[in-house]
């Protein structure tokens, strides 16, 4: 039926049918028909996605929900980051809740807009039928909000979407009869209902509910939760690890996880998982790629008029610019703190005012925007707390594990990074955290560890940037070069020569390879290639180093002397060790008197001294310059500093080589015990004072502990510095030799054979490490009866020790006295003997008549006499060691010596005391017999 207009009135002198211009109010009054009623539709639930097949439960999460939900009038936030879940929690909650509770409602309302709020109320008008809905006047939010509010109605459940701005539901107004209402006026807080809001600000779920208690915060999966994600959407996933590495590379983000998956599925079989991480590991611009990739996910709420993304990447610009449009100084510590490392973001750091982020920047630009310097100087703690409150409340950042640090999710700072690259801001924010970097750092000597340990994270990330501006790159290589030298202290030998080369190749590029800042990087640089026993590398750039600081420095100066201790080190690490001793004592003389005798660099150089000594045999003076710098050290170092651990570390060692195995364990405890503490389980020198201390246990025929030590430093090593490193080559050689002195020759030859021709291809047929495992592996082929084998290498290992070494040198003795041994084994004794006297005379002038040594070569002596049938001479000597090594010896050592001198008495007849011998050798060995072989030791 038409409409009837029943009456138009005018008032204040208009009259007429149509007026061009009124002065007075209009009153219209229509007679419209009539809505038919329509029946109300039993309750039912209206989901506008479907469910997930494939979803994956996050723990109990929607039980928890569900308790909360089942509270008269609740009020439930499922707060998060975009893309961590929140939308399909609460999909599937709904059709949980609706199998369980068919006879309520369930209705669905996107809340990203106010557009979108009206739409799904009125999307429930329609579902209920509710009548007077189709009147052009009337306030459709009203109509439904007293529609739920009516427990008559029965129960529901209301679940608002994406209500992630504040703006939409707090400050937006809708207008009505009854005037402008706010949009959150419109929630229901009745008995009979529940509103359950996906949002990812905690404080709009705050305001929404009032309290934090039904407020549940999703973050990222878990890792078992990340993978069974993976593989509903791939299949069965065949390479665990593989997938293990993905999920986490993707910060177990499920958006992020899903898009993988589906780029993954879209090109097979030609990408897979590992082929997938290889491209996501190539670079930053490469993850952008594959993070842009659509994941096609239809239960997304995909409309653009403030729909989601099925793009991690851009469903956080979102946030992004709406911290922008509402706190700029919140996006501004936002893209700050997207440089740093994900983990440990100090506060001290991004709090500074803005004009000390800016120096370096205002210094050359006149183009700042007024953002860059409105208020420099007067960013207040509130202020700050403001910032950080907003990037909180978006989830944007996390507290880290102290009130003082920040943490953010690796993909966030992906994405904040990429959305400054499209605005063209991201050199102005990576020079801030370059400058704010480079003043915070320290150089990495041992007083600033402290400092540099929570910082070190952060100058790695800023390794991975290279920036355009020279001016800028200078700075850069100045925080790297602090970072290479802290790095190379700490054993990570690899990240020292990363930063190391990137900061003498800037260097040298901008202020040129003579200038002392240049020179002092590849100082560094040579200092990590010595440290990885790249010493032909090394060599080189220390040459190049002090032959410039001669020139420019002149040759006393403290920066020539140390270039000229470090290619000493270097010439000693190569066996060359006249060489290093006379530039050593060149440079220990200088320091003396430039320095002082007390001066750290006069002890360092010293301790090297020592060393070089210690590998000439020279113990005496090794052990006398030793003790003087460990006692110096720990009056002007203190008892835990490096150097101090280091010179008493050495003079174990030393002890360990006069057979002083006591003080030798003592001192190698004291030092593995503070190292651990100090530096960590795994750091280089840590890992050597436990292959010490293990070379102390197999001096004293402490096998089992021996074996478990040296077992322990050698998958470290391997894993910290390499299979071929020579400290991991040093570590095998050394476990061989426990395996040797056990018996297990098999396993010794395996491991012997692997360290020789490392050594030979590192270092060639004649260096001291090659020599003395050749030697080693000599007596493992005698112990397997290969006479002729271990006779021939034996003599040629021989030959050249005499020649590289000198015939006196404790290696050349050792294998003097071996290749006797064999000798003695194949019958030729004569020869074995005066090999075995010129050995004992040539000892004991060096080392004095209790040396392990000695008693070795005395020992073995007494067999060659026995297999002679010269019982008397044999007995002689047997129960001069036996006696002399009580004091010496471990006790496996002395059940060889024992058992020796028992069968000297049993061919003697001495049958009594023979027995009453071998019962004590059984207690000790249970019955392992033969003589014992000569000790040769790798290097400590």
């Amino acid at each position: 039926m038409p409409e009837q207009v029943l009456s138009i009135a005018f008032g204040d002198g208009n009259h007429g049918l149509q007026v061009g211009q009124s002065n007075a109010p209009i009153h219209t009054t229509f007679n419209l028909k009539l809505e038919p009623a329509e029946p109300t539709p039993p309750p039912f639930a209206s989901i506008p996605f479907r469910r997930d097949p494939m979803f994956v439960n996050r723990g109990d999460v929607l039980e928890q929900i569900d308790r909360r939900c089942s509270e008269p009038a609740s009020r439930v936030a499922i707060v998060g980051l975009g893309g961590v879940g929140k939308s399909q929690l609460a999909i599937e909650f709904a059709y949980r809740f609706a199998d369980c509770s068919p006879e309520k409602w369930i209705f669905w309302v996107h809340a990203s807009t106010p557009a979108r709020i009206v739409e799904g109320f009125k999307s429930i008008a329609d579902n209920i039928k509710l009548m007077g809905r189709n009147q052009p006047t009337v306030d459709i939010l009203k109509l439904v909000f007293d529609w739920l509010s009516n427990v008559r109605n029965g129960k529901w459940l209301l679940i608002l979407d994406s209500a992630d701005d504040p703006d939409v539901l707090l400050d937006s107004t809708i207008g009505g009869r009854g005037g402008e209402r706010k949009l959150v006026e419109y929630l229901p807080q009745s008995v009979n209902g529940c509103v359950l809001l996906t949002t990812r600000n905690r404080d709009l779920a705050f305001r929404l509910t009032g309290t934090f208690q039904t407020i549940h915060e999703i973050g990222p999966m878990t890792q078992e939760e990340g993978l069974k994600l993976l593989e509903n959407r791939l299949g069965r996933l065949s390479d665990g690890d593989t997938a293990v590495e993905l999920v986490r590379s993707l910060d177990l983000v499920p958006l992020a996880i899903s898009q993988a998956a589906a780029y993954i599925q879209m090109r097979a079989p030609r990408t897979s998982l590992a082929q997938y991480l290889d491209q996501f590991r190539q670079s930053e611009s490469k993850k952008v790629k594959l993070l842009t990739h659509d994941a096609g996910d239809l239960r997304r709420d995909l409309r653009k008029d403030g729909g989601a993304s099925n793009t991690i990447l851009t469903t956080w610009q979102v946030s992004f610019d709406h911290i922008r449009s509402k706190r700029q100084s919140a996006a501004d510590l936002l893209s700050l703190m997207s440089f740093f490392d994900r983990q440990g973001i100090p506060e001290s750091l991004v709090a500074l005012p803005k004009d000390s982020r800016n120096t370096a920047q205002s210094n050359r630009h006149n183009d700042i925007s007024d953002s860059d310097t409105q208020d420099s100087g007067d960013k207040t703690e509130s202020g700050l707390e403001d910032d950080i409150a907003i990037l909180r409340n978006y989830c944007l950042i996390m507290q880290g594990e102290d009130t003082n640090t920040f943490e953010m999710h690796g993909l966030v700072q992906l994405s904040t990074r990429r959305w400054l690259k499209a605005q063209g801001l991201q050199e102005k924010f990576l020079e801030q955290y370059i400058v704010i970097m480079a003043r915070a750092f320290p150089n990495g000597d041992y007083e600033n560890w402290k400092v540099c340990r929570a910082l070190f994270a952060h100058v790695e990330a800023a390794a991975e940037y290279w920036p355009k501006d020279e001016h800028l790159r200078k700075t850069w290589a100045d925080l790297l070069h602090n970072g290479g030298w802290y790095a190379l202290l700490q054993g990570r030998y690899a990240t020292a020569e990363l930063m190391s080369s990137q900061a003498m190749r800037n260097r040298e590029e901008i202020m040129g390879k003579d200038h002392e800042g240049t020179l002092a990087s590849t100082s560094n640089l040579g200092s990590t290639y010595w440290n990885q026993g790249r010493w032909e590398e090394a060599e080189k750039l220390q040459v190049e180093v002090m032959e410039t600081r001669k020139l420019r420095l002149g040759e006393d100066h403290p920066d020539t002397l140390q270039s000229i201790s470090n290619l000493a080190s270097t010439y000693w690490s190569q066996g060359r060790w006249e060489e290093a001793e006379k530039l050593q004592i060149e440079v220990t003389e200088t320091s003396k008197v430039k320095l002082g005798e007390d001066h750290p660099d006069t002890l360092q150089n010293m301790s090297n001294l020592a060393l070089i000594h210690w590998s000439q045999g020279r113990w005496e003076e090794a052990e006398k310059l030793q003790i003087e710098v460990m006692e110096t050290s720990k009056v002007k170092l203190g008892a835990d500093h490096p150097d101090t651990l280091s010179s008493t570390g050495n003079l174990g060692s030393t002890y360990w080589n006069q057979g002083r195995w006591e003080e030798a364990e003592k001192l190698q405890v004291e030092v593995m015990e503070t190292r651990k503490l100090r530096l960590g389980e795994d750091h280089p020198s840590t890992l050597m004072s436990i292959g010490n201390l293990a070379s102390v246990y197999q001096g004293q025929g402490r096998w089992e502990e021996a074996e478990k030590l040296q077992i322990e430093v050698m998958e470290t090593s391997k894993v910290k510095l390499g299979a071929d490193h020579p400290d991991t080559l040093t570590s095998i050689g050394n476990l061989a030799l426990t395996h040797f002195s056990q018996g297990h020759w098999g396993e010794a030859e395996r491991l012997q054979l692997q360290v020789t021709e490392a050594y030979m291809a590192q270092h060639g047929a004649d260096h001291p490490d090659t020599l003395k495992t050749m030697s080693n592996l000599v007596m493992t082929y005698w112990r397997q009866g290969r006479l002729e084998e271990a006779k021939n290498l034996q003599i040629q290992v021989m030959e050249t020790q005499k020649v590289e070494l000198g015939t006196s040198h404790p290696d050349t003795l050792t294998s003097i006295d071996n290749l006797a041994s064999i000798y003695s084994n194949q019958g030729k004794w004569k020869r074995a003997e005066r090999l075995q006297v010129g050995v004992i005379k040539t000892r004991k002038a060096k080392l004095g008549s209790s040396h392990p040594d000695i008693l070795t070569s005395m020992h073995n002596l007494a067999v060659t006499y026995g297999r002679q049938g010269r019982w008397d001479e044999a007995e002689r000597l047997q129960t001069d060691v036996m006696e002399t090594g009580k004091a010496k010896l471990g006790g496996s050592h002395m059940a060889t010596i024992t058992n020796s001198l028992a069968w000297t008495y049993w061919k003697q007849g001495r049958w009594e005391e023979s027995m009453e011998l071998y019962r004590e050798v059984m207690e000790t060995r249970k019955g392992k017999f033969g003589s014992w072989p000569v000790r040769s030791y790798a290097g400590v």
